[in-house]
Protein backbone atom coordinates (compact mmCIF):
# COMPACT_ATOMS: atom_id res chain seq x y z
CA UNK A 1 0.00 0.00 0.00
CA UNK A 2 1.46 3.21 -1.37
CA UNK A 3 1.02 6.85 0.41
CA UNK A 4 -1.56 7.68 -0.94
CA UNK A 5 -3.58 4.62 -0.90
CA UNK A 6 -2.81 5.05 2.59
CA UNK A 7 -4.22 8.09 3.21
CA UNK A 8 -7.39 7.01 0.84
CA UNK A 9 -7.86 4.05 3.20
CA UNK A 10 -7.50 5.98 6.22
CA UNK A 11 -9.92 9.10 5.13
CA UNK A 12 -12.33 6.92 4.19
CA UNK A 13 -12.20 4.51 7.43
CA UNK A 14 -12.51 8.27 9.59
CA UNK A 15 -15.59 9.39 7.85
CA UNK A 16 -17.01 5.85 7.84
CA UNK A 17 -16.55 6.45 11.96
CA UNK A 18 -17.73 9.60 12.12
CA UNK A 19 -20.35 9.65 9.76
CA UNK A 20 -21.95 6.35 8.86
CA UNK A 21 -22.25 4.90 12.50
CA UNK A 22 -19.79 1.82 11.39
CA UNK A 23 -21.58 0.80 8.84
CA UNK A 24 -20.27 0.99 4.54
CA UNK A 25 -21.72 2.69 2.44
CA UNK A 26 -24.97 1.03 1.55
CA UNK A 27 -25.07 -1.26 -1.64
CA UNK A 28 -26.91 0.04 -4.73
CA UNK A 29 -30.30 -0.29 -4.02
CA UNK A 30 -32.33 0.75 -6.72
CA UNK A 31 -31.93 1.60 -10.66
CA UNK A 32 -29.23 4.40 -10.88
CA UNK A 33 -29.18 6.79 -14.02
CA UNK A 34 -25.82 6.13 -15.92
CA UNK A 35 -23.82 7.32 -18.91
CA UNK A 36 -22.65 4.96 -21.93
CA UNK A 37 -19.30 6.53 -23.36
CA UNK A 38 -18.79 4.65 -26.65
CA UNK A 39 -14.98 5.80 -27.51
CA UNK A 40 -15.08 4.52 -31.10
CA UNK A 41 -17.95 7.36 -31.53
CA UNK A 42 -15.92 10.20 -30.58
CA UNK A 43 -14.67 12.54 -32.98
CA UNK A 44 -12.87 14.78 -30.20
CA UNK A 45 -15.26 17.83 -31.04
CA UNK A 46 -15.67 18.87 -26.78
CA UNK A 47 -19.17 19.89 -27.96
CA UNK A 48 -20.20 17.96 -24.57
CA UNK A 49 -17.31 20.31 -22.78
CA UNK A 50 -18.75 23.09 -24.36
CA UNK A 51 -22.49 21.73 -23.29
CA UNK A 52 -20.99 21.70 -19.56
CA UNK A 53 -19.35 24.52 -18.89
CA UNK A 54 -22.64 26.15 -20.51
CA UNK A 55 -25.10 24.02 -17.93
CA UNK A 56 -22.74 24.59 -14.83
CA UNK A 57 -21.67 28.88 -15.56
CA UNK A 58 -18.20 27.57 -15.70
CA UNK A 59 -15.60 30.03 -18.26
CA UNK A 60 -15.83 28.52 -21.87
CA UNK A 61 -12.91 25.35 -22.45
CA UNK A 62 -10.40 26.32 -24.91
CA UNK A 63 -11.08 23.85 -27.83
CA UNK A 64 -7.70 24.78 -29.75
CA UNK A 65 -5.99 23.12 -26.54
CA UNK A 66 -4.95 19.34 -27.65
CA UNK A 67 -2.68 19.03 -24.23
CA UNK A 68 -4.02 16.03 -22.04
CA UNK A 69 -5.99 17.65 -19.26
CA UNK A 70 -7.88 16.78 -15.93
CA UNK A 71 -10.53 17.98 -14.67
CA UNK A 72 -10.70 21.45 -12.53
CA UNK A 73 -12.56 23.85 -10.93
CA UNK A 74 -13.02 25.54 -13.90
CA UNK A 75 -13.69 22.16 -16.18
CA UNK A 76 -16.18 19.62 -15.05
CA UNK A 77 -15.29 17.24 -18.16
CA UNK A 78 -12.84 17.06 -20.41
CA UNK A 79 -11.60 15.11 -23.60
CA UNK A 80 -8.10 13.77 -24.10
CA UNK A 81 -6.88 12.88 -27.61
CA UNK A 82 -4.30 9.89 -27.76
CA UNK A 83 -2.65 8.59 -30.47
CA UNK A 84 -2.29 4.48 -30.53
CA UNK A 85 -1.07 2.55 -33.45
CA UNK A 86 -1.83 5.60 -35.76
CA UNK A 87 -4.97 5.62 -34.63
CA UNK A 88 -6.42 8.63 -32.71
CA UNK A 89 -8.95 8.11 -30.06
CA UNK A 90 -11.06 10.50 -27.88
CA UNK A 91 -11.71 9.90 -24.35
CA UNK A 92 -14.35 11.85 -22.00
CA UNK A 93 -12.92 12.58 -18.27
CA UNK A 94 -15.64 13.57 -15.33
CA UNK A 95 -16.75 12.12 -12.03
CA UNK A 96 -18.03 8.44 -12.70
CA UNK A 97 -20.48 8.45 -9.97
CA UNK A 98 -19.42 5.33 -8.24
CA UNK A 99 -22.21 3.19 -6.90
CA UNK A 100 -20.13 3.14 -3.45
CA UNK A 101 -18.73 6.34 -3.52
CA UNK A 102 -15.30 6.44 -1.32
CA UNK A 103 -15.99 10.29 -1.20
CA UNK A 104 -18.88 9.90 0.27
CA UNK A 105 -17.96 7.36 2.63
CA UNK A 106 -15.26 10.04 3.53
CA UNK A 107 -17.45 12.68 4.26
CA UNK A 108 -17.65 13.37 7.77
CA UNK A 109 -20.80 15.44 7.34
CA UNK A 110 -22.24 14.17 4.18
CA UNK A 111 -21.37 17.00 2.50
CA UNK A 112 -20.51 14.42 -0.69
CA UNK A 113 -23.58 12.00 -0.85
CA UNK A 114 -24.83 9.56 -3.16
CA UNK A 115 -28.61 10.67 -4.31
CA UNK A 116 -30.96 8.02 -5.28
CA UNK A 117 -31.16 8.53 -8.72
CA UNK A 118 -27.66 8.03 -9.19
CA UNK A 119 -25.77 11.45 -9.39
CA UNK A 120 -22.62 12.28 -6.63
CA UNK A 121 -23.26 15.86 -5.71
CA UNK A 122 -21.87 18.09 -3.10
CA UNK A 123 -24.00 20.22 -0.57
CA UNK A 124 -22.06 23.19 0.24
CA UNK A 125 -24.45 23.70 3.40
CA UNK A 126 -22.82 20.78 5.27
CA UNK A 127 -19.10 20.80 4.05
CA UNK A 128 -16.18 21.72 6.65
CA UNK A 129 -14.19 21.69 4.37
CA UNK A 130 -11.56 18.58 5.62
CA UNK A 131 -11.20 18.05 2.16
CA UNK A 132 -11.48 14.07 2.49
CA UNK A 133 -13.30 13.34 -0.18
CA UNK A 134 -10.63 14.27 -2.44
CA UNK A 135 -7.82 12.04 -0.86
CA UNK A 136 -10.71 9.17 -0.88
CA UNK A 137 -11.38 9.68 -4.96
CA UNK A 138 -9.75 6.53 -6.69
CA UNK A 139 -10.40 8.85 -9.88
CA UNK A 140 -8.83 12.37 -8.70
CA UNK A 141 -11.88 13.89 -9.25
CA UNK A 142 -12.91 16.33 -6.41
CA UNK A 143 -11.35 19.77 -6.78
CA UNK A 144 -11.08 22.72 -3.68
CA UNK A 145 -10.87 26.53 -4.83
CA UNK A 146 -8.10 27.47 -3.07
CA UNK A 147 -8.03 30.24 -3.95
CA UNK A 148 -11.80 31.39 -3.29
CA UNK A 149 -12.55 33.66 0.33
CA UNK A 150 -15.83 30.94 0.10
CA UNK A 151 -14.43 27.91 -1.47
CA UNK A 152 -16.49 24.80 -2.68
CA UNK A 153 -15.76 21.49 -3.96
CA UNK A 154 -16.01 21.53 -7.44
CA UNK A 155 -16.32 18.41 -9.90
CA UNK A 156 -19.41 16.93 -12.38
CA UNK A 157 -22.89 16.44 -10.23
CA UNK A 158 -23.79 14.77 -13.36
CA UNK A 159 -26.67 17.67 -13.94
CA UNK A 160 -28.31 16.24 -11.10
CA UNK A 161 -30.48 19.46 -11.27
CA UNK A 162 -31.61 19.08 -14.49
CA UNK A 163 -32.22 15.00 -14.12
CA UNK A 164 -34.75 16.38 -11.24
CA UNK A 165 -36.86 18.30 -14.50
CA UNK A 166 -36.49 15.62 -16.25
CA UNK A 167 -33.76 16.94 -18.56
CA UNK A 168 -31.11 15.02 -19.78
CA UNK A 169 -27.18 15.91 -18.73
CA UNK A 170 -25.93 18.80 -21.21
CA UNK A 171 -23.13 17.08 -22.43
CA UNK A 172 -25.52 14.04 -23.59
CA UNK A 173 -27.81 16.35 -25.97
CA UNK A 174 -24.32 18.72 -27.44
CA UNK A 175 -22.80 15.34 -28.41
CA UNK A 176 -23.32 15.03 -32.25
CA UNK A 177 -22.53 11.43 -32.63
CA UNK A 178 -24.27 10.08 -29.76
CA UNK A 179 -21.14 8.69 -28.40
CA UNK A 180 -22.50 9.80 -25.28
CA UNK A 181 -25.64 7.05 -24.01
CA UNK A 182 -28.13 8.48 -21.17
CA UNK A 183 -30.47 5.89 -19.12
CA UNK A 184 -30.82 3.23 -16.18
CA UNK A 185 -26.93 1.45 -15.73
CA UNK A 186 -29.04 -1.82 -16.31
CA UNK A 187 -29.51 -0.81 -19.38
CA UNK A 188 -26.46 0.84 -20.59
CA UNK A 189 -24.63 -2.26 -19.26
CA UNK A 190 -26.90 -4.79 -21.65
CA UNK A 191 -26.16 -2.29 -24.59
CA UNK A 192 -22.56 -1.95 -24.39
CA UNK A 193 -22.69 -6.14 -23.86
CA UNK A 194 -24.59 -6.32 -27.15
CA UNK A 195 -22.60 -3.65 -29.18
CA UNK A 196 -19.36 -5.98 -27.93
CA UNK A 197 -20.87 -9.23 -28.54
CA UNK A 198 -22.53 -8.06 -32.12
CA UNK A 199 -18.84 -6.35 -32.93
CA UNK A 200 -15.92 -8.30 -31.38
CA UNK A 201 -13.49 -7.28 -33.52
CA UNK A 202 -13.93 -3.20 -32.76
CA UNK A 203 -14.06 -3.81 -29.06
CA UNK A 204 -12.00 -4.84 -26.41
CA UNK A 205 -14.10 -7.33 -24.30
CA UNK A 206 -14.36 -5.14 -21.48
CA UNK A 207 -16.46 -2.39 -20.11
CA UNK A 208 -14.88 0.18 -18.05
CA UNK A 209 -16.78 0.85 -14.58
CA UNK A 210 -19.12 -2.02 -14.72
CA UNK A 211 -17.09 -3.65 -12.15
CA UNK A 212 -14.04 -0.93 -11.15
CA UNK A 213 -14.19 0.17 -7.66
CA UNK A 214 -17.67 -1.66 -7.43
CA UNK A 215 -19.28 -0.13 -10.00
CA UNK A 216 -19.44 3.14 -11.66
CA UNK A 217 -22.48 5.09 -13.61
CA UNK A 218 -20.57 6.40 -16.39
CA UNK A 219 -19.03 3.26 -18.36
CA UNK A 220 -16.99 3.20 -21.33
CA UNK A 221 -16.29 0.92 -24.45
CA UNK A 222 -13.26 1.02 -26.25
CA UNK A 223 -11.27 -0.32 -28.70
CA UNK A 224 -7.78 -0.63 -27.13
CA UNK A 225 -7.30 -1.81 -23.29
CA UNK A 226 -8.22 0.91 -21.12
CA UNK A 227 -5.24 1.23 -18.92
CA UNK A 228 -3.73 2.76 -23.02
CA UNK A 229 -6.60 6.01 -22.62
CA UNK A 230 -5.41 6.81 -19.26
CA UNK A 231 -7.91 4.60 -17.03
CA UNK A 232 -6.12 3.69 -13.57
CA UNK A 233 -5.48 0.30 -13.43
CA UNK A 234 -5.28 -0.31 -9.65
CA UNK A 235 -8.98 0.65 -8.23
CA UNK A 236 -9.65 -2.76 -7.97
CA UNK A 237 -13.35 -4.21 -7.94
CA UNK A 238 -13.97 -3.79 -4.34
CA UNK A 239 -16.31 -0.53 -3.65
CA UNK A 240 -13.61 1.60 -1.34
CA UNK A 241 -15.86 1.56 1.88
CA UNK A 242 -15.35 -2.23 1.92
CA UNK A 243 -11.39 -1.89 2.69
CA UNK A 244 -12.97 -0.14 6.21
CA UNK A 245 -15.41 -2.63 6.95
CA UNK A 246 -13.21 -4.71 9.55
CA UNK A 247 -11.39 -1.34 11.13
CA UNK A 248 -14.72 -0.10 11.74
CA UNK A 249 -15.98 -3.54 13.31
CA UNK A 250 -12.89 -3.73 15.08
CA UNK A 251 -12.88 -0.38 16.63
CA UNK A 252 -16.43 -0.75 17.94
CA UNK A 253 -15.21 -4.25 19.27
CA UNK A 254 -12.60 -2.04 21.34
CA UNK A 255 -15.28 0.20 22.65
CA UNK A 256 -17.37 -2.37 23.84
CA UNK A 257 -14.42 -4.59 25.38
CA UNK A 258 -11.90 -1.96 26.42
CA UNK A 259 -14.32 -0.89 29.78
CA UNK A 260 -14.82 -4.77 30.83
CA UNK A 261 -11.21 -5.26 30.37
CA UNK A 262 -10.25 -2.25 32.65
CA UNK A 263 -12.79 -3.27 35.14
CA UNK A 264 -11.31 -7.34 35.49
CA UNK A 265 -7.92 -5.90 35.41
CA UNK A 266 -8.89 -3.35 38.37
CA UNK A 267 -10.42 -6.56 40.42
CA UNK A 268 -7.51 -8.55 39.73
CA UNK A 269 -5.25 -5.63 40.98
CA UNK A 270 -7.45 -5.00 44.46
CA UNK A 271 -7.46 -8.58 45.14
CA UNK A 272 -3.98 -8.95 44.49
CA UNK A 273 -3.31 -6.00 46.92
CA UNK A 274 -5.72 -7.61 49.77
CA UNK A 275 -3.65 -10.85 49.55
CA UNK A 276 -0.31 -8.89 50.27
Amino acid sequence: MNRREFLKTGAIGLGGLVGIKGKAYPCETKEFYGMLVDTTLCIGCRSCEKACSEVNHLPAPNLGDDKPRQTSIDAFTVVNKFKIDNQEIFVKKQCMHCNQPACASACLVKAMFKTKEGPVIWRGNKCLGCRYCMIACPFDIPKFEYNSLNPKIRKCEFCFERLKKGEKPGCVDACPMEALIFGTRRELIEIAKERIYKNPDKYVHHIYGEREAGGCGWLYLASVPFEKLGFPENVGETPYPEYTKEFLYSVALIFLLWPSFLIGLHKALKKEDEGD
